[in-house]
């Protein structure tokens, strides 16, 4: 990917010093550089999906359609098949869920939360935690599922 040099052709030589012999090239091979690039690119490429971090649930199946898309990065609270309680992906008790909703509230410009929760989980529990959440200051509360599930005719999605 360098320079390299370029010998002065010619049957004869002589002695002393030699004109116009050896001088380096200039020019960059600029090929193998584009080679590494598309490379790389790829591999961000198909490497990206696969960077996004969740906690892993079985989420109920519905036919309702996903939500438009937001600006800002939206406030997910998970609760898990265990009994376990994550804002975004920190584990949370159950005690500090209001006092931590309202300090993100404070510092957020959207009241958008959307609540993941395990099909395991009781109808209650599901409740007690919207009721947490709008005591912290988030009214605005979007139920996460998964597509495809029956619809109330008795059809799959």
């Amino acid at each position: 990917m360098g320079a390299g040099v370029v010998q002065g052709g010619g049957g004869r030589r002589r002695r002393g010093r030699r004109r116009g012999g050896g001088h380096t090239m200039s020019e960059i091979n600029i090929t193998p550089f584009v080679d590494v690039m598309l490379v790389l690119l790829i591999i961000f490429m198909v490497a990206a999906p696969l960077m996004t971090v969740g906690v892993p649930i079985e989420l109920p199946k519905t036919a309702a359609g996903a939500l438009a898309s937001e600006q800002e990065e939206p406030l997910t609270i998970t609760l898990t098949a265990d009994g376990g309680m994550m804002i975004q992906t920190t584990e949370t008790a159950p005690d500090d869920l209001i006092g931590k909703l309202r300090a993100i509230a404070v510092e957020r410009s959207d009241n958008k939360v959307f609540l993941r929760a395990d099909g395991a989980i009781p109808y209650g529990r599901v409740m007690e935690v919207m009721g947490a959440l709008n005591a912290g200051g988030f009214n605005n509360i979007g139920l996460v599922t998964d597509s495809g599930g029956p619809t109330l005719d008795g059809r799959d999605g």
